[in-house]
């Protein structure tokens, strides 16, 4: 009868290595096993060093000879190509999460085994994990221009989930929405005429707290285009992500209420993100997000007049008061209309920094 041999449990090793053990512990030599084998040694040697794959000829010669199953050996070969398979992966998916800009923004603890690291950073226990909780987000709208750049999707999803590891400090108050209709008009909007992130942060992100939303501001990593995202982390708790990307008050605040669109109008079973990349995919939703956003910065009754300010300083300035936003919000939409150029007036946006955003949020205490 057959010995069964116990399996290996480093299946990243070839076959050959558990025949090697085989051998020594029978005290066989590689002359004697290529006698038996009826392969000359030069093949032998090849088998021996993971050089020559195990078929079906091969693993009944190595049954009848090392005393174990033909269906053990064959079953070592597939394990070990799976496992090779495996390593490869995970060493193509090492290269493509930004994990020098992870370590740069301090998202990441442990420096000395990044991929012990990057699974705490994602909450998974191994690769295949990360590849099973993750797999929704790579077939996501937003990431279908570029499905072919997996870098981009995972410097995204790096993204977001730092949004979801900071939002667990939140104590946000049951999500509501009529409240936060309500808070948007009356407190939220008068923000944007605040010229430092350190006067209007603090506030924007306690008011939306009240309403049941964590507004969280994360930087991109390098290949994540993404200046804004939302979902639900559950029923009473919204996410809204921001990224500060184009550092001026005009896409700042329209990115925010564009994001705040999609919270008040539409399914929360969804992940929406706000990307350079989905810009050619323009849903209805976005349309509706982007109507929202322009309605609630400056009102349908005003919009009209922004054909007839032209470069008149006065004018922007008192439609600006009017709207009760920042006078860059004016040139921004005016911009986005086509009415004057895209580089055309910039001098009445506000321009922020990163240095004064990160002294902001350092002063936001949860």
């Amino acid at each position: 009868m057959n010995k069964t041999l116990p399996f290996s449990p480093n299946w990243a090793t070839p076959p050959g290595s558990t025949i090697k053990d085989v051998l020594s512990e029978k005290k066989v030599s590689n002359n004697d096993f290529a006698h038996k084998m009826n392969i000359d040694l030069d093949t032998i040697e090849l088998l021996l060093n993971g050089k020559l794959s195990i078929d079906e000829n091969l693993a009944s010669k190595l049954e009848n000879v090392l005393g174990s199953t033909k269906s053990f050996w064959l079953k070592r070969e597939e394990q070990y190509k799976k496992g090779l398979e495996n390593i490869n992966e995970i060493d193509v998916w090492l290269k493509q999460v930004p994990y020098k800009d992870m370590l740069k923004f301090g998202w990441l603890e442990n420096k000395n085994n990044i991929y012990k690291s990057c699974l705490d950073f994602f909450n998974v226990d191994n690769f295949q994990d990360f590849k099973v909780k993750y797999d929704f987000l790579l077939n996501t709208v937003s990431f279908r221009k570029s499905s072919a750049f997996i870098s981009e999707n995972l410097s995204t999803i790096s993204w977001i989930r730092r949004a979801e590891i900071l939002a667990g400090n939140y104590k946000c108050r049951k999500w509501d929405k009529e409240l936060f209709i309500e808070t948007l008009e009356d407190r939220i909007k008068p923000l944007t005429r605040k010229k430092s992130p350190k006067q209007f942060l603090p506030e924007l992100i306690r008011y939306c707290e009240d309403c049941g939303v964590a507004v969280v501001i994360v930087p991109t990593p390098q290949k994540c285009t993404a200046s804004g995202a939302t979902k639900f982390i559950d029923e009473d708790k919204a996410l809204l992500i921001l990224s500060f990307r184009y550092l001026s008050d005009d896409q700042f605040w329209f990115t925010f209420f564009h994001e705040a669109g999609h919270l008040i109008l539409h399914s929360h079973k969804s992940l929406r993100i706000e990307s350079e990349n989905n810009l050619e995919f323009v849903a209805d939703e976005e349309l509706e997000a982007n109507l929202f956003a322009a309605e609630m910065l400056i009102h349908i009754n005003l919009r009209k007049e922004l054909y007839t300010l032209k470069s008149d300083k006065r004018k922007i300035l008192e439609l600006a008061m009017r709207a009760g936003v920042s006078p860059g919000i004016i040139v921004g939409q005016m911009q986005h209309y086509k009415i004057i150029s895209p580089s055309y007036l910039n001098g009445y946006k506000k321009r922020y920094t990163w240095e004064e955003i990160n002294e902001a949020l350092i002063h936001i205490n949860h």
